[in-house]
């Protein structure tokens, strides 16, 4: 993922095809839970499915954040030596372009953890809603 870091495109599309569990909760919920009217006839090992998919969840925002803090101090670092580099060389046009490229996508990864935020608590919040009669988290 580190080498992604560089390709902003890249480390974008990445992010959004291991954003696919949260995305398709509900569609797993759906397809893995009975129903309240069907409670009961399946042979659906309920808790066994959702310890699964906490499980699968918990890892999915645990790499997406490592990936996200990972491309954080890439970019923070060659910030820092780009702005070396400008303070070394004010009058160089290049520097000073690559430099503010640099800031605006140190910005948006910063936001890119908001996001995570919001996204991993939708996610429990759906995830507890259909999990909460079979499982229950740390158990």
């Amino acid at each position: 993922m580190a080498a992604l870091c560089l390709d902003f495109l890249g480390f974008q599309e990445a992010l959004k095809k291991m954003r696919d569990v949260d995305d398709k909760i509900i569609y797993a919920l759906n397809n893995a839970l009975p129903t309240e009217s069907f409670k009961g006839q399946g042979h659906v090992n309920s808790e066994s499915t959702c310890r699964d998919l906490y499980s699968k969840l918990q890892q999915s925002h645990l790499s997406r954040q490592d990936s996200i803090r990972s491309c954080i101090t890439i970019s923070a670092n060659n910030l820092k030596q780009l702005r070396e580099k400008r303070e070394a060389l004010p009058d160089d046009v290049d520097t000073d372009s690559q430099f503010k490229a640099e800031q605006r996508k140190l910005r948006v990864l910063q936001a890119e953890l908001n996001v995570e935020d919001i996204i991993k608590e939708r996610t429990y919040k759906t995830f507890n809603e259909r999990c909460r009669s079979y499982f229950h988290a740390g158990q």
